[in-house]
């Protein structure tokens, strides 16, 4: 349970970053500048932590570049530059809406991969989710479609995948610190180097900010940019993640949406409709029939032990007493074909149940 309450927390501290960059950009920042010095920023902060969590052991960083890149170029860069592209041609609900249709793809992509459906709760969770997005980001209201725009909303939504995927593989050897550092660091070069060549427009503005009812200098809203919404949210996600695996912790990811609009009322004065509100309960009433979904679909402690034992006992009589080439090979034949005398083991990219679905 305390999986979730990281997951919401990280949900809570990320909603934040639309009220911080919309301050920033009002101002006269562009949004790759914003971007880049975000990641940037957040990865000298984690800088310190990241080396204390390493303790000397570069084989750590060397043997899981190829992960803390592909974390840094797609998972950060990519997502947030992509999203941009889609709000340069779309109405912000609508790039949004196809950015969080990531569950849904994930939901989809297990079901294709694994050749297991689904149960119906979680079809139900998922339905319920993309409802609930829909009222809450009010995509009626003034709905602006371009081919172009859905196209990269739809790549922001395959980066969102590909973040929880990543962030949810149990690697013991690559401490959440030290992904969520590398990610940045890498995502935030990334950025220069496309500013640099002129692929993205980079500028920057020291002029005062307005959050609520304060007029603040542009490092407060920098700085809640970078130590809330890139610190602790990436490093609570990718823990989260892990804790929950990749569909529980992107559904409950939705609730940035909720959250972020929370946080637009209280500092900058957009106060939510009826609907949005609606929307919201639909929001949760999707991520708790998925968490229901889940805490059903895995096994029962007490009989995951007796399965294990049993197991064991079985070896240790196999090593004891020989057994024909032949017997051995039907009595394997069998084991594999019953599963029920395994333990059940969760899907290795997920943590859940999904495999066996």
């Amino acid at each position: 349970m305390s999986g979730v309450w990281i997951a919401l927390a990280s949900s809570a501290v990320f909603g934040l970053s639309g009220s911080f960059a919309k301050a920033l950009l009002e101002a006269g920042w562009t949004p790759a500048a914003a971007v880049a010095v975000r990641m940037l920023g957040a990865a000298l902060v984690l800088l310190v932590p990241a080396l204390v969590v390493l303790r000397g052991r570069w084989e750590t960083v060397r043997g899981n570049w190829r992960t803390i890149v592909l974390f840094g170029l797609i998972g950060v860069a990519g997502c947030q530059l992509f999203y941009f592209n889609a709000v340069s041609t779309l109405s912000v609900g609508v790039a949004l809406l196809l950015e969080y249709l990531a569950p849904v793809l994930i939901v989809l992509w297990l079901w294709i991969s694994t050749r297991r459906t689904p149960r119906a709760a979680t079809l139900a969770g998922s339905l319920l989710s993309v409802a609930g997005l829909v009222l809450v980001l009010d995509v009626a209201g003034g709905m602006k479609l371009d081919a172009g725009g859905v196209l990269w909303g739809l790549g922001a939504a395959v980066c969102l995948v590909i973040y929880f995927f990543i962030t949810a593989r149990q690697n013991d050897s690559l401490p959440p610190l030290v992904l969520a550092a590398g990610g940045l660091l890498v995502g935030g070069a990334a950025m220069l180097v496309l500013g640099a060549v002129r692929a993205v427009p980079v500028g920057f503005s020291l002029a005062d900010t307005k959050l609520a009812a304060w007029h603040t200098p542009w490092w407060v809203p920098l700085a809640g940019l970078v130590v809330f919404s890139t610190v602790l949210a990436y490093v609570s996600g990718i823990v989260a993640a892990r804790a929950l695996g990749t569909t529980l912790a992107s559904f409950i990811s939705l609730t940035e949406v909720l959250f972020a609009v929370l946080w637009a009322w209280l500092l900058l004065g957009e106060l939510p409709a009826g609907i949005q509100l609606t929307g919201g309960a639909l929001i949760v009433a999707g991520v708790l029939l998925v968490r229901l979904d889940e805490l059903r679909a895995a096994p029962r402690p007490r009989a995951a032990r007796r399965n294990e034992i049993a197991a064991r006992r079985n070896d240790a009589a196999a090593d004891s007493v020989p057994v024909p080439a032949a017997a051995a090979g039907t009595a394997a034949g069998l084991y594999a074909a019953d599963g029920a005398d395994r333990p059940a083991h969760p899907h290795p990219a997920t943590g859940s149940g999904l495999r066996r679905r």
